[in-house]
């Protein structure tokens, strides 16, 4: 069998980013109008308290949720690699991720109280929403790392645009006067990951091959010291995007929390348009990693050096819009109920430049092997970030997330760019194949 080029690898990771990047972009720009909507039909109280759900829904989410999405990915794409049977991984993920669901529902209902009073300003409807939310994304975040392990990224792009157009259809409805109030608009997170599933009957058209669980390698220790790394990179990052309208709540309530995510959302909805080409880079990078040779380890440095390039001349072009026309355009898209400065606006948009890069270069990381050396990378960051949150070093509290949230980034980038440059370091740990087959089958050894 001819073996494939370097050009042609770069080109093929190229088209399918491309693809879904497209469809990733169409969702992004959805999400916009569901917080636009929501921000020009709610008062500023209500809008924060729906800003604060949907934080608080994404931070759990991403913690629980987003660790099997990439283990199932990553074990996908090099099991179809290498020509190996993917059903132990399908099955044996499947049964970690039911059992996430299981504790998270208990946890949830043993902490009511302190959730629905304290975050969720005391409605039993915003609190069940966001139980409801968690248990849904769950098989949405399953199928999501099905369809990226397999390739299929255009079924991965109609989920991701079903679900925001299903989330913007409900702060459509208070809109146009189909329904009314805060409950409808926050309904969308609840429903949206729901009505995404409709792709998963067309993905099943794929046979799932079988093959004797048994043959599944690994150690417990390898396994869980790799999904310990991947819940350390998921807990920092939410803490990085969803941080700071939770504190700002704390501090200051609801309509201060609004305003922060507002702000914020510059950084956001450029990363939700990113997750089309991180998505596909984590299978690709594991792809090349696992041929070898010196075409794959060219092809993987191109794949992420045009990624790192492409980001650049986007935060420029970025940065240019917000310091002609930012605070304008922030006013037509949420309201003027709020006044944005354009300092901080550019230093969101620098921030956001900073974390696509260092998202970048934590799937190559990933792919590399060096799971923990990512997850202390994310981990110091994102303590740093907490603690400079919480001092009284800058009186105006949203300059100072704002400020946290660029020297945090700066950091973060510097760490994992060190990682990726300079692998070697880490090369005595077990390869990436290893760590991940052996956290699929964690749930298997436990049982």
């Amino acid at each position: 069998m001819p073996r494939v080029t370097g050009g042609s690898q770069t080109g093929g990771f190229g088209r399918s980013a491309g693809t879904l990047s497209a469809g990733v972009g169409i969702a992004g720009i959805l999400t916009y109008v569901y917080f636009a909507l929501a921000s020009h039909n709610l008062a500023p109280d209500p809008y924060g308290e729906v800003v604060v759900l949907w934080s608080a829904v994404f931070v759990t989410i991403s913690v629980l949720h987003r660790p099997v999405e990439q283990l199932i990915s990553r074990s996908i794409a090099e099991r179809r690699e290498r020509g190996e049977a993917i059903g132990p991984v399908v099955r044996t993920a499947a049964r970690i991720q039911g059992l996430v669901v299981a504790g998270f529902v208990v946890v949830a209902l043993i902490l009511r109280g302190p959730l629905e009073d304290e975050l969720l300003s005391g409605s039993a409807t915003l609190y069940w929403i966001y139980v409801a939310g968690v248990v849904a994304f769950a098989a949405s975040f399953f199928a999501r790392g099905y369809l990226a392990g397999e390739g299929r990224f255009g079924l991965l792009a109609g989920l991701l645009v079903c679900e925001s157009f299903a989330r913007a259809s409900f702060a459509l409805a208070v809109a146009v006067g189909i329904a009314s109030g805060r409950n409808a608009v926050a309904l969308g997170v609840a429903a949206a990951p729901l009505f995404s599933l409709v792709v998963v009957p067309l993905a099943l058209g794929r046979r799932v091959a079988g093959a004797p669980v048994g043959s599944e390698s690994g150690t417990l220790a390898r396994g869980g010291a790799f999904a310990s790394a991947v819940f350390v990179i998921m807990l920092s990052e939410q803490t990085f995007l969803n941080g700071g309208p939770l504190l700002i709540h704390a501090f200051s309530g609801a309509a201060a929390a609004g305003f922060i995510f507002n702000v914020l959302l510059l950084a956001r909805a450029p990363l939700v348009v990113f997750q089309g080409i991180a998505i596909s880079l984590l299978p690709h990078l594991t792809r090349l990693r696992s041929r070898g040779g010196g075409e794959a380890e060219a092809a993987f440095a191109v794949s992420v050096g045009l990624t790192l390039r492409a980001i650049a001349v986007f935060t420029a072009a970025v940065g240019l819009i917000v310091a002609v026309a930012g605070p304008q355009l922030m006013q037509i898209a949420f309201s003027d109920r709020f006044e944005y400065d354009r300092a901080g606006l550019l230093i969101v948009t620098a921030a956001m430049g900073l974390y696509l890069a260092s998202t970048t270069l934590n799937q190559a990381v990933l792919a590399q092997g060096q799971a923990r050396r990512a997850a202390f990378a994310w981990g110091s960051c994102a303590a740093g970030f907490l603690v400079w949150s919480l001092l009284p070093l800058i009186s105006d509290e949203a300059r100072r997330i704002e400020v946290g949230f660029v020297l945090a980034a700066a950091f973060l980038c510097a760490l994992l760019w060190r990682a990726y440059r300079d692998p070697a370091v880490a090369a005595t740990g077990p390869t990436a194949r290893q760590e991940v087959e052996a956290a699929i089958s964690l749930a298997d050894e436990a049982s």
